[in-house]
Protein backbone atom coordinates (compact mmCIF):
# COMPACT_ATOMS: atom_id res chain seq x y z
CA UNK A 1 0.00 0.00 0.00
CA UNK A 2 0.63 3.51 -1.23
CA UNK A 3 2.64 5.35 1.97
CA UNK A 4 2.03 8.84 0.03
CA UNK A 5 -1.16 11.08 1.08
CA UNK A 6 -2.98 12.89 -2.23
CA UNK A 7 -1.12 16.19 -3.13
CA UNK A 8 -3.33 18.67 -3.13
CA UNK A 9 -0.96 21.93 -3.36
CA UNK A 10 2.37 22.28 -5.70
CA UNK A 11 4.48 22.02 -2.24
CA UNK A 12 2.74 18.55 -1.41
CA UNK A 13 3.39 17.56 -4.70
CA UNK A 14 6.98 18.41 -4.83
CA UNK A 15 7.59 16.36 -1.11
CA UNK A 16 6.19 13.08 -2.90
CA UNK A 17 7.84 14.00 -6.21
CA UNK A 18 10.97 14.37 -4.57
CA UNK A 19 14.00 14.23 -7.22
CA UNK A 20 16.51 10.73 -6.91
CA UNK A 21 19.04 12.88 -8.03
CA UNK A 22 19.22 15.91 -6.23
CA UNK A 23 21.95 18.79 -7.09
CA UNK A 24 25.45 18.77 -5.58
CA UNK A 25 26.39 22.33 -3.98
CA UNK A 26 30.37 22.87 -4.65
CA UNK A 27 31.54 21.44 -1.33
CA UNK A 28 30.23 17.48 -2.62
CA UNK A 29 31.34 17.83 -6.21
CA UNK A 30 35.06 18.91 -5.36
CA UNK A 31 34.85 16.14 -3.17
CA UNK A 32 32.92 13.62 -5.19
CA UNK A 33 35.89 14.91 -8.15
CA UNK A 34 38.93 14.11 -6.46
CA UNK A 35 38.02 10.46 -6.00
CA UNK A 36 38.44 9.89 -9.60
CA UNK A 37 41.25 8.04 -10.92
CA UNK A 38 41.39 9.61 -14.09
CA UNK A 39 41.71 6.20 -16.22
CA UNK A 40 43.52 5.53 -19.02
CA UNK A 41 41.32 4.35 -22.09
CA UNK A 42 38.25 5.15 -19.29
CA UNK A 43 35.72 2.29 -19.22
CA UNK A 44 32.99 5.49 -18.63
CA UNK A 45 33.26 7.04 -21.64
CA UNK A 46 32.99 3.47 -23.62
CA UNK A 47 29.73 3.18 -21.95
CA UNK A 48 28.59 6.34 -22.54
CA UNK A 49 26.22 6.61 -25.76
CA UNK A 50 27.58 10.04 -26.62
CA UNK A 51 31.09 9.67 -25.44
CA UNK A 52 31.87 12.22 -23.22
CA UNK A 53 34.99 12.12 -22.08
CA UNK A 54 34.14 12.07 -18.77
CA UNK A 55 37.40 11.63 -16.65
CA UNK A 56 38.27 15.47 -18.59
CA UNK A 57 35.48 17.05 -17.16
CA UNK A 58 35.34 15.57 -13.83
CA UNK A 59 39.13 17.25 -13.45
CA UNK A 60 38.01 20.50 -14.58
CA UNK A 61 35.14 20.75 -12.44
CA UNK A 62 37.86 19.46 -9.52
CA UNK A 63 40.26 21.96 -10.18
CA UNK A 64 37.41 25.05 -10.70
CA UNK A 65 36.94 25.43 -14.50
CA UNK A 66 33.36 24.71 -14.76
CA UNK A 67 32.54 26.56 -18.08
CA UNK A 68 35.19 23.96 -19.53
CA UNK A 69 33.77 21.18 -17.89
CA UNK A 70 30.23 22.17 -18.94
CA UNK A 71 31.82 22.15 -22.84
CA UNK A 72 33.30 19.59 -23.26
CA UNK A 73 29.90 17.64 -22.21
CA UNK A 74 28.05 19.68 -24.41
CA UNK A 75 30.65 19.37 -26.99
CA UNK A 76 29.42 15.58 -27.00
CA UNK A 77 25.38 15.76 -25.44
CA UNK A 78 23.53 18.51 -26.38
CA UNK A 79 21.33 17.54 -24.00
CA UNK A 80 24.16 17.53 -21.54
CA UNK A 81 21.96 18.78 -18.18
CA UNK A 82 18.63 16.78 -18.75
CA UNK A 83 20.81 13.95 -19.67
CA UNK A 84 23.29 13.72 -16.59
CA UNK A 85 19.91 13.72 -14.35
CA UNK A 86 17.69 11.10 -15.66
CA UNK A 87 20.49 9.18 -17.78
CA UNK A 88 20.31 5.46 -16.10
CA UNK A 89 24.13 6.15 -15.11
CA UNK A 90 24.28 2.56 -13.01
CA UNK A 91 23.67 0.96 -16.40
CA UNK A 92 25.90 3.01 -18.25
CA UNK A 93 28.56 5.54 -17.07
CA UNK A 94 28.77 4.39 -13.84
CA UNK A 95 28.17 0.89 -13.62
CA UNK A 96 31.35 0.86 -15.81
CA UNK A 97 33.02 3.20 -13.18
CA UNK A 98 36.60 0.71 -12.39
CA UNK A 99 35.31 1.31 -8.53
CA UNK A 100 32.75 -1.11 -8.91
CA UNK A 101 35.53 -4.67 -9.52
CA UNK A 102 36.28 -3.05 -5.63
CA UNK A 103 33.29 -3.32 -3.87
CA UNK A 104 33.49 0.72 -3.62
CA UNK A 105 30.31 3.01 -4.70
CA UNK A 106 30.88 4.20 -8.03
CA UNK A 107 32.06 7.91 -8.96
CA UNK A 108 28.57 9.64 -9.00
CA UNK A 109 29.14 10.79 -12.92
CA UNK A 110 25.73 11.66 -13.18
CA UNK A 111 25.37 14.41 -10.43
CA UNK A 112 28.71 15.65 -11.34
CA UNK A 113 27.39 16.28 -14.95
CA UNK A 114 24.32 17.77 -13.83
CA UNK A 115 26.27 19.78 -11.95
CA UNK A 116 28.86 21.22 -14.37
CA UNK A 117 26.30 22.04 -16.86
CA UNK A 118 23.44 23.13 -14.41
CA UNK A 119 25.96 26.16 -13.77
CA UNK A 120 26.55 26.91 -16.99
CA UNK A 121 22.22 26.98 -17.99
CA UNK A 122 22.26 29.68 -14.19
CA UNK A 123 24.74 31.61 -15.42
CA UNK A 124 23.75 31.81 -18.88
CA UNK A 125 27.66 30.90 -19.92
CA UNK A 126 28.73 31.61 -23.52
CA UNK A 127 30.76 28.01 -24.51
CA UNK A 128 29.06 27.72 -27.87
CA UNK A 129 30.70 28.91 -31.07
CA UNK A 130 28.71 29.40 -34.24
CA UNK A 131 30.28 28.72 -37.75
CA UNK A 132 29.56 31.08 -40.47
CA UNK A 133 26.87 30.51 -42.53
CA UNK A 134 26.59 28.39 -45.28
CA UNK A 135 23.06 29.58 -46.87
CA UNK A 136 21.59 26.40 -46.65
CA UNK A 137 18.51 25.16 -45.06
CA UNK A 138 17.69 22.64 -42.97
CA UNK A 139 14.26 21.04 -41.84
CA UNK A 140 13.93 19.18 -38.44
CA UNK A 141 10.46 17.44 -37.69
CA UNK A 142 10.23 16.72 -34.34
CA UNK A 143 11.60 18.72 -31.25
CA UNK A 144 12.61 15.72 -28.65
CA UNK A 145 15.80 14.68 -27.88
CA UNK A 146 17.13 13.49 -31.34
CA UNK A 147 15.51 16.75 -33.19
CA UNK A 148 16.87 19.30 -30.48
CA UNK A 149 20.40 17.65 -30.55
CA UNK A 150 20.25 17.83 -34.50
CA UNK A 151 19.22 20.99 -34.52
CA UNK A 152 22.37 22.58 -32.26
CA UNK A 153 25.24 20.66 -34.28
CA UNK A 154 23.95 21.84 -37.42
CA UNK A 155 23.49 25.27 -36.10
CA UNK A 156 27.34 25.24 -35.02
CA UNK A 157 28.42 24.07 -38.22
CA UNK A 158 26.56 27.33 -39.79
CA UNK A 159 22.83 25.79 -41.26
CA UNK A 160 20.08 28.09 -40.59
CA UNK A 161 17.40 25.07 -39.06
CA UNK A 162 13.46 25.18 -38.41
CA UNK A 163 12.44 22.72 -35.70
CA UNK A 164 8.76 21.84 -36.41
CA UNK A 165 6.80 20.35 -33.33
CA UNK A 166 3.42 19.29 -33.31
CA UNK A 167 3.14 20.11 -29.15
CA UNK A 168 2.74 23.67 -27.48
CA UNK A 169 6.53 23.13 -26.60
CA UNK A 170 9.72 21.27 -27.05
CA UNK A 171 11.64 18.87 -25.89
CA UNK A 172 9.50 15.85 -26.59
CA UNK A 173 9.77 12.98 -24.04
CA UNK A 174 12.06 15.00 -21.71
CA UNK A 175 9.25 17.29 -20.57
CA UNK A 176 6.17 14.91 -21.47
CA UNK A 177 6.76 11.06 -20.79
CA UNK A 178 9.59 11.07 -17.80
CA UNK A 179 8.84 10.80 -14.55
CA UNK A 180 8.80 13.51 -12.62
CA UNK A 181 10.10 12.25 -9.66
CA UNK A 182 13.77 12.41 -11.96
CA UNK A 183 13.11 15.94 -13.61
CA UNK A 184 11.34 18.76 -13.33
CA UNK A 185 9.77 21.13 -15.62
CA UNK A 186 11.83 23.63 -15.08
CA UNK A 187 14.82 22.06 -15.63
CA UNK A 188 13.76 20.78 -18.79
CA UNK A 189 12.64 24.42 -20.14
CA UNK A 190 15.94 25.98 -18.74
CA UNK A 191 17.96 23.53 -20.55
CA UNK A 192 15.79 24.50 -23.94
CA UNK A 193 15.85 28.04 -23.19
CA UNK A 194 19.30 28.36 -22.75
CA UNK A 195 20.13 26.37 -25.58
CA UNK A 196 17.47 28.42 -28.05
CA UNK A 197 19.46 31.93 -26.78
CA UNK A 198 22.71 30.36 -27.18
CA UNK A 199 22.80 28.70 -30.53
CA UNK A 200 19.45 30.33 -32.17
CA UNK A 201 17.11 27.33 -31.88
CA UNK A 202 13.77 28.46 -34.20
CA UNK A 203 11.14 26.40 -32.95
CA UNK A 204 7.72 26.07 -34.90
CA UNK A 205 5.25 24.71 -32.18
CA UNK A 206 1.91 23.51 -32.61
CA UNK A 207 2.59 22.90 -35.87
CA UNK A 208 1.66 19.33 -36.92
CA UNK A 209 2.71 17.79 -40.21
CA UNK A 210 -0.53 15.37 -41.71
CA UNK A 211 -0.36 15.30 -45.16
CA UNK A 212 1.42 15.30 -48.25
CA UNK A 213 1.06 18.71 -49.46
CA UNK A 214 3.18 19.69 -46.19
CA UNK A 215 5.25 17.28 -46.74
CA UNK A 216 6.24 18.66 -50.34
CA UNK A 217 6.28 21.96 -49.36
CA UNK A 218 8.94 21.26 -46.86
CA UNK A 219 10.95 19.41 -49.58
CA UNK A 220 11.05 22.85 -51.74
CA UNK A 221 12.20 24.73 -49.24
CA UNK A 222 14.60 23.00 -47.63
CA UNK A 223 17.73 21.32 -48.53
CA UNK A 224 17.69 18.18 -46.15
CA UNK A 225 14.52 17.07 -43.46
CA UNK A 226 15.92 15.41 -40.16
CA UNK A 227 12.92 13.42 -38.73
CA UNK A 228 12.90 13.04 -35.17
CA UNK A 229 9.50 12.25 -34.34
CA UNK A 230 9.32 9.67 -31.93
CA UNK A 231 7.50 6.46 -31.87
CA UNK A 232 3.36 7.95 -31.08
CA UNK A 233 0.93 7.16 -28.60
CA UNK A 234 -0.12 4.03 -26.52
CA UNK A 235 -0.54 0.78 -28.57
CA UNK A 236 -3.19 -0.86 -28.50
CA UNK A 237 -3.77 -4.02 -27.08
CA UNK A 238 -6.84 -5.36 -28.77
CA UNK A 239 -8.08 -6.55 -25.19
CA UNK A 240 -12.04 -7.05 -25.19
CA UNK A 241 -12.58 -3.57 -22.58
CA UNK A 242 -9.79 -1.40 -23.93
CA UNK A 243 -12.47 1.38 -24.56
CA UNK A 244 -13.86 2.14 -21.01
CA UNK A 245 -13.67 5.51 -20.32
CA UNK A 246 -11.18 4.99 -17.00
CA UNK A 247 -8.36 3.14 -19.42
CA UNK A 248 -5.36 5.00 -20.51
CA UNK A 249 -1.82 5.06 -22.01
CA UNK A 250 0.69 5.40 -19.61
CA UNK A 251 2.04 7.49 -21.87
CA UNK A 252 -0.42 10.07 -22.15
CA UNK A 253 -1.15 9.16 -18.55
CA UNK A 254 3.05 11.07 -18.08
CA UNK A 255 2.50 13.27 -20.06
CA UNK A 256 -1.03 14.39 -18.25
CA UNK A 257 0.81 14.30 -15.26
CA UNK A 258 3.96 16.36 -16.19
CA UNK A 259 1.23 18.85 -17.25
CA UNK A 260 -0.99 18.99 -14.34
CA UNK A 261 0.87 18.17 -11.55
CA UNK A 262 -1.31 17.82 -8.28
CA UNK A 263 -4.20 19.17 -10.30
CA UNK A 264 -4.62 15.23 -11.66
CA UNK A 265 -6.37 12.95 -9.13
CA UNK A 266 -6.08 9.11 -9.85
CA UNK A 267 -8.45 6.92 -7.82
CA UNK A 268 -7.63 4.89 -5.11
CA UNK A 269 -7.32 1.18 -7.42
CA UNK A 270 -4.97 1.48 -10.09
CA UNK A 271 -3.43 -1.16 -12.13
CA UNK A 272 -0.69 -1.16 -14.52
CA UNK A 273 -0.46 -3.55 -17.41
CA UNK A 274 3.13 -3.92 -18.60
CA UNK A 275 6.97 -4.60 -17.28
CA UNK A 276 9.26 -1.95 -18.78
CA UNK A 277 10.33 1.37 -17.63
CA UNK A 278 7.43 3.03 -18.24
CA UNK A 279 5.46 0.82 -16.35
CA UNK A 280 7.35 1.50 -13.08
CA UNK A 281 7.36 4.93 -14.11
CA UNK A 282 3.44 5.27 -14.82
CA UNK A 283 3.11 2.72 -11.23
CA UNK A 284 5.49 4.46 -8.66
CA UNK A 285 3.62 7.91 -9.67
CA UNK A 286 0.08 6.52 -9.34
CA UNK A 287 1.29 5.67 -5.93
CA UNK A 288 2.85 9.07 -5.33
CA UNK A 289 -0.21 11.03 -6.55
CA UNK A 290 -1.90 8.93 -3.18
CA UNK A 291 -3.61 6.12 -5.18
CA UNK A 292 -4.05 3.20 -2.28
CA UNK A 293 -3.89 0.16 -4.20
CA UNK A 294 -1.42 -0.22 -7.57
CA UNK A 295 -0.38 -3.21 -8.82
CA UNK A 296 1.94 -4.13 -11.51
CA UNK A 297 0.71 -7.03 -13.71
CA UNK A 298 3.00 -8.12 -16.16
CA UNK A 299 2.55 -11.30 -17.90
CA UNK A 300 5.77 -12.97 -17.42
CA UNK A 301 8.36 -13.25 -14.23
CA UNK A 302 10.12 -10.77 -12.81
CA UNK A 303 13.34 -11.57 -14.08
CA UNK A 304 12.20 -11.34 -17.89
CA UNK A 305 11.10 -7.70 -17.31
CA UNK A 306 12.50 -5.21 -19.41
CA UNK A 307 12.84 -2.69 -16.87
CA UNK A 308 15.90 -1.92 -15.25
CA UNK A 309 16.09 -3.38 -11.48
CA UNK A 310 16.63 0.09 -10.14
CA UNK A 311 13.23 1.23 -11.72
CA UNK A 312 11.56 -1.99 -10.37
CA UNK A 313 12.51 -1.11 -6.88
CA UNK A 314 11.39 2.53 -6.93
CA UNK A 315 8.26 1.91 -7.99
CA UNK A 316 7.99 -1.07 -5.09
CA UNK A 317 9.51 1.78 -2.71
CA UNK A 318 6.80 4.00 -3.70
CA UNK A 319 4.50 1.26 -2.46
CA UNK A 320 3.52 -0.61 -5.49
CA UNK A 321 2.62 -4.31 -5.24
CA UNK A 322 3.79 -6.36 -8.51
CA UNK A 323 1.69 -9.39 -10.14
CA UNK A 324 4.01 -12.15 -12.26
CA UNK A 325 3.06 -14.40 -14.71
CA UNK A 326 -0.48 -12.79 -15.58
CA UNK A 327 -1.57 -12.11 -18.81
CA UNK A 328 -4.60 -9.71 -19.31
CA UNK A 329 -7.66 -11.31 -20.96
CA UNK A 330 -10.07 -8.44 -20.44
CA UNK A 331 -10.81 -5.22 -18.59
CA UNK A 332 -14.32 -5.84 -17.13
CA UNK A 333 -16.92 -3.18 -16.39
CA UNK A 334 -20.15 -1.84 -17.82
CA UNK A 335 -18.72 1.43 -19.95
CA UNK A 336 -16.12 1.64 -16.68
CA UNK A 337 -13.63 -0.70 -15.80
CA UNK A 338 -13.88 -2.20 -12.46
CA UNK A 339 -11.30 -4.82 -13.17
CA UNK A 340 -9.50 -6.70 -15.52
CA UNK A 341 -9.41 -10.34 -15.96
CA UNK A 342 -6.01 -12.21 -15.97
CA UNK A 343 -4.96 -15.71 -16.63
CA UNK A 344 -2.12 -17.36 -14.72
CA UNK A 345 1.18 -17.81 -17.24
CA UNK A 346 3.66 -20.62 -17.14
CA UNK A 347 6.77 -21.45 -19.76
CA UNK A 348 6.83 -24.61 -21.36
CA UNK A 349 9.59 -25.77 -23.07
CA UNK A 350 10.48 -21.95 -23.85
CA UNK A 351 7.09 -20.75 -24.40
CA UNK A 352 4.63 -19.03 -22.23
CA UNK A 353 1.36 -20.85 -22.46
CA UNK A 354 -2.07 -19.81 -20.39
CA UNK A 355 -2.60 -22.43 -17.52
CA UNK A 356 -6.58 -23.49 -18.21
CA UNK A 357 -8.68 -22.62 -15.45
CA UNK A 358 -6.56 -19.75 -13.84
CA UNK A 359 -8.87 -16.82 -14.60
CA UNK A 360 -9.02 -14.40 -11.70
CA UNK A 361 -9.98 -10.74 -11.62
CA UNK A 362 -8.05 -7.76 -10.30
CA UNK A 363 -9.81 -4.93 -9.11
CA UNK A 364 -9.47 -1.33 -10.32
CA UNK A 365 -10.63 2.01 -10.73
CA UNK A 366 -8.16 3.11 -13.53
CA UNK A 367 -6.72 0.69 -15.74
CA UNK A 368 -3.16 1.76 -17.46
CA UNK A 369 -1.35 0.41 -20.26
CA UNK A 370 2.38 0.62 -20.32
CA UNK A 371 2.50 -2.28 -23.43
CA UNK A 372 4.60 -0.24 -25.78
CA UNK A 373 3.70 2.71 -28.26
CA UNK A 374 2.71 2.55 -32.42
CA UNK A 375 4.86 3.60 -34.75
CA UNK A 376 4.19 6.42 -36.91
CA UNK A 377 3.38 4.51 -39.75
CA UNK A 378 0.88 7.17 -41.49
CA UNK A 379 3.29 9.96 -40.92
CA UNK A 380 5.67 7.85 -42.49
CA UNK A 381 3.76 6.92 -45.27
CA UNK A 382 3.67 10.09 -46.98
CA UNK A 383 7.24 10.49 -47.46
CA UNK A 384 8.47 8.77 -51.02
CA UNK A 385 10.87 6.45 -50.98
CA UNK A 386 11.36 6.20 -47.41
CA UNK A 387 12.33 2.17 -46.31
CA UNK A 388 10.70 0.97 -42.95
CA UNK A 389 11.91 -2.50 -41.50
CA UNK A 390 9.04 -5.05 -40.34
CA UNK A 391 8.76 -3.47 -36.90
CA UNK A 392 7.83 0.14 -38.74
CA UNK A 393 11.22 1.68 -37.89
CA UNK A 394 13.20 3.34 -40.29
CA UNK A 395 15.51 2.05 -41.85
CA UNK A 396 18.87 4.60 -41.87
CA UNK A 397 22.62 3.87 -42.92
CA UNK A 398 24.02 3.37 -39.95
CA UNK A 399 27.31 5.87 -40.16
CA UNK A 400 25.41 8.66 -41.70
CA UNK A 401 21.46 8.27 -40.24
CA UNK A 402 20.76 9.05 -43.91
CA UNK A 403 17.05 7.43 -44.99
CA UNK A 404 16.73 5.41 -48.55
CA UNK A 405 15.52 8.66 -49.34
CA UNK A 406 18.54 10.29 -49.47
CA UNK A 407 17.20 13.81 -48.67
CA UNK A 408 16.09 12.56 -45.21
CA UNK A 409 18.08 11.59 -42.32
CA UNK A 410 16.54 9.89 -39.30
CA UNK A 411 17.67 9.43 -35.84
CA UNK A 412 15.83 8.44 -32.01
CA UNK A 413 12.85 6.12 -31.33
CA UNK A 414 11.57 6.35 -35.04
CA UNK A 415 15.01 4.67 -36.10
CA UNK A 416 16.02 2.83 -32.78
CA UNK A 417 12.29 2.03 -31.59
CA UNK A 418 12.31 3.43 -28.48
CA UNK A 419 15.57 3.82 -26.18
CA UNK A 420 16.96 6.92 -23.78
CA UNK A 421 17.78 10.21 -24.32
CA UNK A 422 21.35 10.11 -24.26
CA UNK A 423 20.79 7.33 -27.41
CA UNK A 424 18.43 10.15 -28.65
CA UNK A 425 20.84 12.91 -28.33
CA UNK A 426 23.60 10.67 -29.93
CA UNK A 427 21.82 9.78 -33.16
CA UNK A 428 20.67 13.78 -33.73
CA UNK A 429 24.47 14.66 -33.45
CA UNK A 430 25.54 11.87 -35.80
CA UNK A 431 22.66 12.66 -38.40
CA UNK A 432 23.52 16.50 -38.20
CA UNK A 433 27.03 15.48 -38.68
CA UNK A 434 25.92 12.73 -41.90
CA UNK A 435 23.54 16.22 -43.35
CA UNK A 436 26.86 18.27 -43.38
CA UNK A 437 29.04 15.57 -45.25
CA UNK A 438 25.80 14.97 -47.78
CA UNK A 439 25.23 18.82 -48.25
CA UNK A 440 29.03 19.23 -48.92
CA UNK A 441 29.06 16.15 -51.51
CA UNK A 442 31.14 13.93 -49.35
Amino acid sequence: MSEYKRPTSEEEFEKNFTQKKPLMNQTEAHFESSKCLFCYDAPCIQACPTGIDIPLFIKQINSGNLTGSAKTIYESNWLGNACGTICPTGELCEGACVFNHQDLPPIQIGRLQNFATFDAIKKEKKIFTLAPQKGRRVAVIGAGGAGIACACELRTLGYEVDIFEAKSKPSGLTLHGIAAYKITNQEVEDEINYLEKQIGLNFICNHSIENKEQIEKLEADYDAIFLGVGIGATAQLGMPGEDKANVVGAVEFIEELRMKHHQLSVPNRVVVIGGGNTAMDAASQSARLGAESVVLAYRRSKEDMGAYGFEYKLAINAGVDSLFNAQPLEIVGNGTATGVQFIKTQVVNGRLENIAGSEFTVNADLVIKATGQAKQGHFLGLIDNLELDRKNRIVVNEDTFQCTNPKYFAGGDAVNGGAEVVNAAYDGKMAALGIESWLNGR
